[in-house]
């Protein structure tokens, strides 16, 4: 028998999207090759701290709005199934996250202990082997996450020891000088463990630190884990290394020594000498389950499958992703690489399988085609909705209007708009919260750096803090922008600000629109 979906893997992505096939009845099985759902996270992160929040207490009592500040709970209707009944610390402990998603999986078709094998394509569609099994399915969605440790093309690179088995007893590295390779967050997580305990440690790599406060994107270096800068300018023998490792070696009399070539001295290499070296250099893709006839194209260094704006291969077709692998799609711009974004993108996934394989159209609600009317709708989904803020610039809400119909779509992917996946579409207002343009420019503490004031309408346009921008889409193209100013507690409520300035550009666009 053939299944309708194929799910390889049992994380937070298999499990939302199995969620909601189960709720909608459909044909699925997902295989999952440790013993428990979410197994990744059963080693991962190794210091065993999360850095997606779990903001209990908002001041508000509106699901929707509450998951702005929950960064870890799935997409559900059951109360009981929030990650705050789970933990209510800020910043939880992995095995807390490990518990919930065990909760979640009851009720699921999942097979554990199943480790897939091999993947193939043919006419009829996809063979998916387990050991001696074979399952065969009309679509398969990979959600395994990034599973191995990128490795950097480092000469000596395999005499390093590395963040998944390295151990995690500071004990170990008591008066070592110690190298970590690598300046992300699995890096400092690292450096901060073992700072009451080695003698030296230095944190090196070819980029420049990104500090996620400044940035806006949450896989750069999290406060919580930058504790070791301190130690750093502060002068207590740890330094991070701008620059290149050109050269790992052993030392006759123990220990290693590398060559590195600085980013910006007048010495432009060097020779350094540790006890230990570590490398934290991320993770990538295991694409070595898939046959020719099923391997996707990979990009970014071969760490990720390329992708469509339906999440689909780009090269093997009814073949999508979920979860962390879609952050292929906004690579280091936006959430899709973490719980609280790749939820909604999982969501969007389960739509658009809707839309061409079961006669499902994307949700939307009608409205009178007026300008006060869709000014009224998107106010009140913008004040409340956790996709779009979650999701900046990567979704948004449409109202098309046509024939004097307007219809609301909640959370779709604009890329997926533009490549015409709700069909032709003469007209559309688009919304989305974005950052400025130059957003990562900005230090929002430096007082004398002029910025622009908030619920300010006239400057909207120039605000760097997220704010909602209206686009118009005539015939696939963008014919006019609007934004909305900025406002310190993100309420886009004021009506001289934010109501009156949009009703009188939607009022314009359909005024020439005829």
């Amino acid at each position: 028998m053939t299944l309708d979906y194929l799910i390889i893997g049992a994380g937070p992505a298999g499990l939302q999207l199995a969620a909601l096939l189960e709720r909608d009845g459909r044909d699925y099985l997902v295989l999952e090759a440790g013993p428990a759902p979410g197994t990744f996270f059963a080693t991962y992160p190794r210091h065993r701290q999360l850095i997606s929040i779990n903001k209990v207490w908002t001041g508000s009592d509106d699901p929707e709005f509450n998951l702005r500040a929950d960064w870890n709970s799935l997409l559900t209707d059951d109360e009981s199934l929030l990650f705050k009944h789970y933990s209510e610390r800020y910043f939880p402990q992995a095995d807390d996250l490990v518990r919930y998603l065990a909760a979640f999986a009851r009720g699921l078709r999942v097979r554990y202990d199943t480790r897939v094998t091999q993947v193939s394509r043919d006419a009829a569609g996809f063979t998916v082997r387990a050991g001696d099994d074979a399952y065969t399915a009309s679509r398969v969605v990979v959600a395994t996450g990034v599973s191995q440790l990128y490795v950097p093309p480092i000469e000596g690179a395999e005499l390093a020891e590395r963040y998944d088995t390295v151990s995690v007893e500071p004990s170990g590295f008591t008066n070592q000088r110690v190298l970590i390779v690598g300046k992300g967050n699995s890096g400092f997580e690292t450096a901060d463990a073992l700072i009451e305990t080695a003698a030296v440690i230095h944190v090196a790599g070819p980029h420049s630190i990104k500090l996620a406060w400044q940035s806006h994107y949450v896989g750069h270096l999290r406060a919580v884990n930058n504790n070791f800068l301190d130690t750093y300018q502060l002068k207590s023998q740890n330094a991070v290394l701008d620059g290149t490792i050109e050269r790992i070696a052993r030392r006759e009399d123990g220990g290693f020594r590398i060559d590195f070539r600085y980013a910006r001295t007048v010495e432009a290499m060097r020779q350094l000498d540790y006890d230990r070296i570590i490398l934290c250099t991320g993770f990538r893709f295991d694409a070595s389950i898939f046959d020719a006839s099923a391997r996707p194209r990979l990009v970014i260094n071969d760490r990720f499958p390329e992708q469509t704006s339906a999440y689909e291969s780009v090269n093997v077709p009814g073949l999508h992703f979920a979860g962390t692998l879609t952050q292929q799609r906004d690579f280091k711009r936006s959430t899709s690489g973490f719980i609280h974004g790749f939820r909604y993108g999982t969501r969007a996934l389960h739509r658009i399988l809707g839309a061409r394989h079961h006669g499902t159209p994307w949700p939307a609600t009608t409205l009178d085609a007026t300008p006060e009317a869709i000014t009224d709708a998107v106010i009140a989904r913008i004040n409340r909705t956790s996709a779009l803020w979650q999701q900046f610039a990567v979704l948004g809400d449409v109202v098309t209007v046509e024939g004097g119909t307007a219809r609301y779509h909640e959370e779709v992917p604009v890329a997926y708009l533009r490549d015409g996946g709700l069909g032709p579409v003469p007209l559309a207002f688009v919304t989305t919260l974005e950052y400025g343009p130059d957003h990562d420019q900005v230090d929002p503490f430096d007082i004398t750096v002029p910025r622009i004031a908030e619920n300010d309408a006239a400057a909207a346009h120039d605000a760097s803090y997220l704010h909602p921008v209206v686009r118009v889409h005539r015939d696939g193209a963008v014919v006019a922008v609007h934004h909305l100013a900025e406002n310190l507690e993100n309420h886009w409520n004021l009506p001289a600000v934010h109501h009156q300035p949009l009703v009188l550009f939607i009022k314009g666009v359909l005024a020439d629109a005829g």
